[in-house]
């Protein structure tokens, strides 16, 4: 998290217009997963088929199990964004192509294997490839569609910093703080205005 910073709109377009290839549908979902869910890579890469798909449709909600999230204290429950629906509608589309799909499979399985999902390594390079064919400037890593999500939020939640804390699934309101930290440059231009 430390040092990378949130997306622009803009941004957001071009790396989700640079994925190509085979698993470009894949990529989509991963980034468009966490860029409207706000959750991180780790908990996104091991949902499973039954955790979105349930009789043959896309869930309206998502829920990220206690165990697969980080400290493992409790799951998160997340509406599922129209944007991020369709990516992964697409994306299983793809993969039901050809194969029998499982409740219990990965969605973002491993090429090793369904048993495994993809690593957030893998998926780091994934997005680094998109950012360097961009050009984009300053850090931008996985954590970056996080950060994106809470400064969404936080501006459609009127700036509401609790609520903020809720949409993020933040036990503390000061890690909530932390993702809102990179506004400090916003501080500093209404000083200069002053």
């Amino acid at each position: 998290m430390k040092g990378c910073r949130p997306l622009t709109d803009p941004e957001a377009d071009l790396i989700v217009e640079s994925f190509d290839g085979k698993y470009a549908a894949r990529n989509r979902a991963i980034f468009n997963l966490e860029l409207y869910t706000g959750e991180r890579i780790s908990a996104i890469l091991k949902l499973r088929i039954g955790d979105v798909v349930q009789s043959g449709k896309i869930l309206e909600h998502i829920t990220y199990r206690r165990q697969n999230r980080k400290g493992k204290i409790e799951g998160r429950t997340v509406r599922l964004h129209p944007v991020a629906k369709a990516a992964v509608f697409e994306w299983i589309n793809q993969l039901a192509a050809g194969t029998i799909l499982t409740s219990s499979d990965y969605l973002f399985r491993s090429r090793k294997g369904p048993n495994r999902p993809i690593s957030r390594v893998c998926f780091h390079r994934i997005l680094q490839d998109a950012v360097q064919k961009n050009g984009f400037v300053g850090k931008v890593a996985t954590h970056s569609m996080r950060k994106t999500f809470a400064d969404r939020v936080h501006k459609a939640l009127g700036n509401d910093l609790f609520r903020t804390q809720k949409a993020l699934g933040h036990k503390n309101i000061n890690s909530t703080v932390q993702y809102l930290s990179y506004k400090e440059a916003d501080i500093e231009e209404a000083i200069l205005k002053m």
